[in-house]
């Protein structure tokens, strides 16, 4: 903070400069403003700031699950000849995903169901309003570098964690993954979140063959297909597994032409 003074003019008494009196009572002052300002700045270091949010730990208990399709109307999130728009795939994940989780009897919520623009501090309200749950966002990465692939998984909260470890797990699982690891991170969706809190990377849109599986509808169906299962079994443990798809349930109206 640049903390401006102005300097005080000399006065006279009997024929003498005042500046002693005039400099001292200014540096007093100067100095007695830059206690109070440290004791200010102290107090705001050690308190919780406005975009602190104290994580409930729910990451065994839950029973819905916010469903966050990353991205949506004028947002496109990435896109790429290979992949197409990044916001059209994560809906697509994000609805498979659900439907799975509803077949294995846990409760969920959608942040967005339709290709419609929903601000973060909106989509993490919609998580925060809820109760004793947990909040996974999807979405595809993107790099300049067509030759860089593979998974990621973020979380912020300490109980994400065992979450985020069991989701990127899982998708090692599907062939020729590529394992870019889990990471701590400060996104808003994540940082904001009052429960355990995720965020997928469901590979690189940019990537030429992932790209083009992420175009795939078996391959988007692989994809939520082991992120719910990675969700089930940290909800009940590590063997139990997700019911099975209906296959009548269809291909969403998004991707029907694949």
């Amino acid at each position: 903070m640049l903390i401006e003074t102005k300097r005080a003019h000399p006065e006279t008494f009997g024929g003498t400069t005042c500046f002693n009196v005039t400099n001292a009572m200014s540096r007093l002052a100067h100095r007695l403003l830059l206690l109070g300002l440290s004791a200010l700045l102290g107090a705001c270091a050690t308190g919780r700031g406005p975009s602190e949010v104290a994580t409930e730990d729910t990451s065994k208990s839950f029973n819905t699950v916010v469903v966050d399709a990353g991205h949506g109307g004028k947002d496109n999130g990435a896109y790429r000849n290979f992949g197409g728009a990044e916001k059209i795939a994560t809906l697509d994940v994000a609805q498979r995903l659900s439907r799975k989780l509803r077949e294995s009897n846990l409760k969920t919520i959608m942040t967005r169901n339709s290709d419609v623009f929903i601000p973060l501090e909106e989509r993490v309200a919609i998580e925060n309003a809820q109760k004793n749950c947990i909040f996974v966002s999807i979405h595809f990465n993107d790099s300049r570098r067509r030759g860089i692939r593979g998974f990621e998984t973020y979380y912020h909260s300490a109980s994400s964690m065992e979450l985020a470890n069991r989701i990127q797990t899982r998708l090692m699982t599907i062939p020729r993954s590529a394992n870019r690891g889990v990471h701590h991170a400060n996104f808003r969706v994540l940082r904001l979140a009052k429960y355990p809190a995720v965020l997928v990377e469901c590979g690189f849109l940019s990537n030429p063959r992932e790209g083009g599986e992420a175009r795939d509808s078996e391959y988007r169906d692989a994809l939520a297909d082991q992120i719910a299962e990675a969700i089930v079994e940290q909800r009940h443990g590590g063997g139990h597994r997700t019911a099975k798809r209906d296959e009548s349930a269809g291909e969403s109206p998004l991707f029907n032409n694949n």
